[in-house]
């Protein structure tokens, strides 16, 4: 490696550390921030809460490495480009190019090294995270309810408005719903104005004790017909018990007992899960496509009976019938329409949310690969667009940077969004925001290199100037 390609890797490689670092420590203040009411004030051990944002860790490298290799490429050929030593390079006939070299081998490698993490060790830190919070709430209860959101406990989803008292066993604006055995929705709503958490580190119940409140509960007929006058029973009640079951929450801080998201698996894993579910949805289609067939009643027509003559169908058919007759045949016919519709919106439902948990383990995978690529695109914008504005330091840099990232993160987070609602393709979803961005890098990597001038910031700034001076005249 020639001394040039070593200066520049070191004054890149000092900076993006020095990012990096002061980055990660910030996104790490967020994580503790957003957990803080969860861990604070729970009697909880301090290795245990080291612990728990160890785990949580690994999730904010995908976001902190692009942004450290924009803000870092940008701070650093800016600085060069402001010192004239990128004109001294052109001058003893070192191009941008040239100059660039061994930063973009750097990268290259940063990139796979992205991949590799995210492949492997995310999945594992996710794994042990999830479990590590659910093994908190074994042992400290009240923790497995949060604030302002519903969380699930069992075939009991709750959500309260306030939690009070020591360790957080008062609660206020209490809603329930429970499932159905069966598994088939939510049949009972249950609201109460107060509550109070009773358990014991030796028994896997949790006891919920409500005061003041009702609840309903939808029935459901034997008769589809009589599902059109939505039955339900509601109650009021002054105080009611309810005992969950906390055994799925139970185990040491090592247990592991949660595999069902997609952020906990690896590449291969990813692989084989996607084709099983796959498989599944294609069963189910042709399974419901079957049972409505049959729902039909086609099937069961006797052939024989059918005319053979088109001159011998008769023209009304109900004209040969009894007004009795007539009513019970409609019906009949309109129930199995509505049975039969009510079946196809249910069967719609479900496999859209089979096709959605299908797209969210095709966006995991194509984020593994995304990280790895942001990495590179960051670089070759970040690069060119420091020689060009000629501003090192952390004025200008940061104002670029934040702007580019916070678009890539929005259409990224846009992205995902709208695949995992099944309204876009997730390759397109997980990509758009490099794809939307990558000619902005050759457009820039394309200027630097071939010096086609720069961008004129006084263009932006000079009416701004101008603007100020007339509202707030100098005064002599």
């Amino acid at each position: 490696m020639k001394i040039i390609d070593k200066y520049i890797l070191k004054t890149f490689a000092i900076t993006f550390t020095t990012v990096f670092v002061i980055l990660f420590f910030i996104f790490i203040l967020q994580t503790i921030w957003l957990f803080i009411y969860d861990l604070a004030g729970r009697d909880l051990d301090l290795m245990l809460i080291v612990k728990f944002l160890l785990y949580g860790m690994p999730r904010i490298i995908p976001l902190v490495i692009p942004l450290s290799v924009l803000l870092a490429s940008i701070m650093s050929f800016g600085s060069l480009s402001e010192n004239y030593e990128f004109a001294a390079m052109k001058s003893a006939g070192i191009s941008l190019q040239r100059a660039m070299k061994g930063l973009t081998i750097f990268i290259i490698v940063l990139s796979v090294t992205s991949f590799f993490f995210a492949n492997n060790v995310i999945p594992y830190a996710e794994y042990k995270f999830i479990n590590f919070r659910k093994n908190i709430a074994q042992r400290k209860p009240a923790m497995a309810i949060a604030e302002g959101q519903f969380s699930q406990i069992g075939l009991y989803s709750i959500k309260v408005d306030k939690k009070t008292g020591e360790n957080g066993n008062h609660l206020t604006g209490v809603t329930i719903h429970k499932k159905s055995i069966n598994g088939d929705g939510v049949r009972t709503v249950i609201k109460a104005k107060y509550g109070d958490l009773i358990s014991s580190e030796n028994s896997n119940l949790l006891k919920l004790v409500l005061n003041n409140g009702y609840y309903y509960e939808d029935i459901v007929p034997n008769k589809w017909e009589d599902r059109k006058k939505i039955p339900f029973a509601k109650a009021t009640f002054k105080k009611d018990v309810i005992n969950m079951d906390l055994s799925i929450l139970n185990g040491d801080q090592d247990n592991q007992n949660i595999t069902n998201t997609s952020n906990m698996l690896n590449l291969s894993e990813l692989n084989y899960t996607i084709d099983s579910l796959r498989k599944i949805y294609k069963r189910d289609v042709i399974s419901i496509a079957d049972n409505i067939h049959q729902r039909s009643g086609v099937l069961n027509v006797n052939k024989s009976i059918l005319p053979m003559k088109v001159d011998q169908v008769k023209p009304d058919l109900l004209a040969l019938l009894t007004d009795s007759e007539k009513i019970q045949i409609l019906q009949f016919a309109s129930s199995n329409v509505s049975n039969t519709l009510f079946s196809v919106e249910s069967s719609n439902e479900e496999l859209n949310m089979k096709q959605i948990a299908i797209n969210d383990h095709l966006g995991a995978v194509y984020d593994k690969f995304v990280v790895a690529y942001a990495c590179l695109l960051m670089f070759f914008i970040g690069a060119p667009l420091g020689a060009i504005i000629r501003k090192g330091g952390i004025g200008l840099p940061i104002v670029f940077a934040v702007i580019i990232f916070i678009f890539f993160h929005f259409i990224n987070t846009f992205g995902k969004r709208l695949a995992g609602e099944n309204g876009m393709d997730p390759f397109l979803g997980s990509w758009l925001a490099s794809l939307i961005l990558t000619p902005l890098a050759v457009l820039l990597t394309y200027r630097a290199t071939n010096d086609v001038g720069s961008f004129n910031l006084d263009v932006i700034t000079v009416p701004f100037q101008n603007l100020i001076k007339r509202i707030f005249p100098t005064q002599n």
